[in-house]
């Protein structure tokens, strides 16, 4: 949405133009309200939704505005000059326009990045290991435990190896000597 001379967009914390969600006790709200009114703020999807009202009100308001200066405009080029009050700024309802255009470009990559890592994270994480409270419940995708043990010592040592690479290769680059007889 942003184009290369713009700024880059805010960082996802900024808030949104328009009625911001409280979090602040209110007398006689319920605490379920609130509960609901902090998970949207840290659920992508919910903040697009949220946005997606936002956006179609500020459209209008942007295509309105286009409309009465185009009006306007045409009115003095014919010369017939008219007051109609003040018009509204173009520019100010598109740079809102484009605000919230980045908002919700923002929510989706970031929605996009949590589904990322969620699959890779069912991908490369461990099948679960069956749970002691129900024995006679066997999962059918579980590793036993002593399978569980050797798979997790070798994710270890395989990040042990990978440690001592990248260390290996920064003292090449900085030009030190690893001590000898070191772990």
């Amino acid at each position: 949405m942003a184009t290369p001379q713009q700024q880059p967009p805010a960082p996802p914390q900024a808030p949104a133009p328009g009625p911001q969600l409280s979090l602040q006790a209110v007398p006689g709200q319920a605490p379920q309200l609130q509960a609901q009114a902090a998970a949207q703020d840290f659920d992508p999807v919910q903040r697009y939704k949220m946005l997606i009202p936002q956006l179609k009100e500020s459209l209008q308001n942007l295509m309105k505005i286009a409309a009465q200066n185009l009006v306007q405009n045409t009115n003095i080029d014919n010369g017939q000059k008219s007051n109609d009050g003040v018009v509204q700024r173009f520019d100010k309802s598109l740079e809102e326009f484009y605000a919230l255009c980045d908002q919700l470009e923002l929510c989706l990559r970031l929605a996009y990045e949590c589904l990322s890592q969620s699959f890779d994270s069912t991908k490369h994480s461990p099948n679960l290991v069956p749970t002691a409270t129900k024995p006679d419940a066997v999962q059918t995708e579980s590793l036993p435990y002593t399978q569980y043990l050797s798979m997790i010592k070798s994710q270890i040592s395989c990040a042990k190896d990978i440690h001592n690479a990248l260390l290996e290769c920064s003292n090449k680059i900085t030009g030190k000597v690893p001590a000898q007889g070191g772990p």
